[in-house]
């Protein structure tokens, strides 16, 4: 960066972006643990030394020792230094970074005064399992809370008391539907019918209780929609009763008949038309003045019952796929393009499916079967279900040409992928640091063939992420470091 370089908008993203700079020298490594401008991203690097850890501990700044302590790395006499520090984020930050932890680090923490610190205990599967079955008699209800939903795998004699807790939170998060950690528990068959008795467990018993008539019947009147959605899902089901929730005014309980094996076609039809054939909906949050629950809730449960029916995934579909591979059904399909037996009609015929959802499931279960001019297909048209980072092109076959096209392409989600060619020429590495979409500029920034004045211009980006990338860049030359150090005052 010289006299003349533009000084950066975004100065405490580019400093941060630095401070994880792999190709930082160790000087001005140091230089980095005096900026206060940030969250001491510095600590959190894997090239410290120890006279350097034992520099920024004693420097006591709160973001900086919580940073170190999330740092993997973290030799264990340093843990353990930490393991007595005032602040209980630092003694918290500890546990979540020690995914190597020694037996004596855990064990000090185990007695921590702070719950908080307790929590992430109970949440952390590298404990041993001995330390962590003392937190189901925690005095607080939080941990408690934390580890029977974590520990899914617990032995019977940490869930059972989790089960039988005073505490309504403590035994709803053990009997519950949703659990952090699979495969979910199965309570003890002689706490079963106490479970199902008591309110706050009773949807999650359901699907682990023998389901007799009568059973069944109560359980169908339930006034709580949880439990008839469990319900609705035994595979025990009564065909009455099947029949009588797939009307059930809650269209999450009527979507669990329609996902089961033994309904009939024309009730699976009637649901589906139900869910997804209704007038558009409103957002149900956009007048902030609804008061009355009767009309928001159905009006939040059609949309997360939309939600559920798109991203469902049905295993017995999956094991039987051909009858459903060309099922009107979105999630039918999806379903039978997760299976790895498929024939090569069938693989091409939903790679070539007009829902994105589908195609690209397949894709990712057959990937040998994708030809490049595919691949970018499935990519160009992918349309997640819920937002994410990853996308198609992490996992299909791109080579250089594929990419090099891609770099003038209209559409700037798809230049974005043109720096995955690490040999980019040069003259489209300028171009892509120049386009007009900040998205682009931040994935070019990282580019190991971006010119040195290129890095110094992307530096003052008005996008900050893409300042911050410049800066992480490990060719960013040293006069840029110094310059960035000096603006900073360190």
């Amino acid at each position: 960066m010289s006299d003349l370089a533009p000084v950066p908008v975004h100065l405490d993203k580019v400093v941060e972006g630095l401070a994880g700079n792999p190709g930082l020298p160790p000087e001005l490594v140091r230089r980095l643990f005096g900026w206060r401008g940030g969250f001491g991203d510095v600590a959190r690097r894997a090239d410290l030394t120890d006279d350097m850890i034992a520099e920024i501990i004693g420097i006591d700044d709160h973001w900086l020792t919580h940073s170190l302590a999330l740092n993997p790395r973290l030799p264990h006499a340093f843990r353990m230094t930490l393991a007595d520090h005032p602040d209980p984020g630092v003694r918290a930050a500890l546990v979540v970074g020690a995914d190597d932890g020694a037996r004596e680090l855990f064990e000090r923490l185990m007695g921590d005064g702070d719950a908080g610190v307790r929590e992430h205990l109970a949440q952390k599967e590298q404990v041993p399992a001995d330390l962590r079955g003392r937190l189901a008699t925690d005095p607080d209800p939080k941990v408690r809370v934390a580890l029977a939903q974590w520990w899914a795998g617990a032995p019977e004699a940490v869930r059972r008391p989790l089960l039988t807790d005073p505490e309504d939170a403590v035994r709803a998060a053990a009997c519950a539907t949703y659990y952090r950690r699979l495969p979910h528990p199965v309570p003890p068959a002689d706490l079963l019918p106490a479970l199902l008795a008591d309110p706050v467990t009773r949807a999650g018993a359901v699907r682990h209780c023998a389901l007799d008539a009568d059973t069944a019947s109560r359980l169908a009147d339930d006034p709580d929609p949880e439990v008839r959605k469990e319900l609705a899902g035994h595979p025990d089901l009564p065909p009455p009763l099947r029949d009588l929730l797939a009307a059930d005014p809650d269209l999450r309980v009527a979507l669990r008949v329609f996902a089961r094996e033994d309904t009939p076609e024309p009730a699976r039809a009637a649901i589906h038309a139900r869910i997804v054939s209704d007038a558009p909906l409103a957002d149900p949050l956009a007048d902030l003045g609804v008061e009355d629950d009767d009309v928001l809730e159905p009006e939040l449960t059609r949309v997360l019952a939309r939600m559920e029916l798109r991203m469902l995934r049905l295993p017995w579909v999956t094991a039987d796929p051909l009858p459903y591979a060309d099922s009107p059904y979105t999630c039918f399909r999806a379903s039978a393009a997760m299976s790895d037996s498929l024939p090569a009609p069938v693989v091409a015929r939903l790679l070539d499916d007009a829902e994105s959802t589908v195609g690209t499931t397949m894709a990712r279960h057959a990937p040998g079967r994708v030809d490049p001019a595919t691949a970018e297909r499935i990519d160009r048209g992918y349309r997640p279900v819920k937002r994410t980072h990853w996308r198609p092109a992490d996992g299909l076959p791109l080579p250089a040409d594929v990419l090099r096209r891609l770099a003038t392409d209209p559409d700037p989600r798809m230049r974005q992928l043109a720096p995955r060619d690490p040999d980019l020429p040069a003259e489209l590495v300028r171009r892509l640091a120049a386009d007009p979409v900040e998205g682009v500029r931040r994935a070019i920034a990282a580019h190991p063939r971006l010119p040195a004045d290129e890095l110094t211009r992307l530096l003052a980006d008005p996008a900050e992420w893409v300042a911050n990338a410049a800066a992480a860049n490990p060719g960013l030359p040293p006069r840029d470091m110094h310059r960035i150090l000096a603006l900073a005052d360190l």
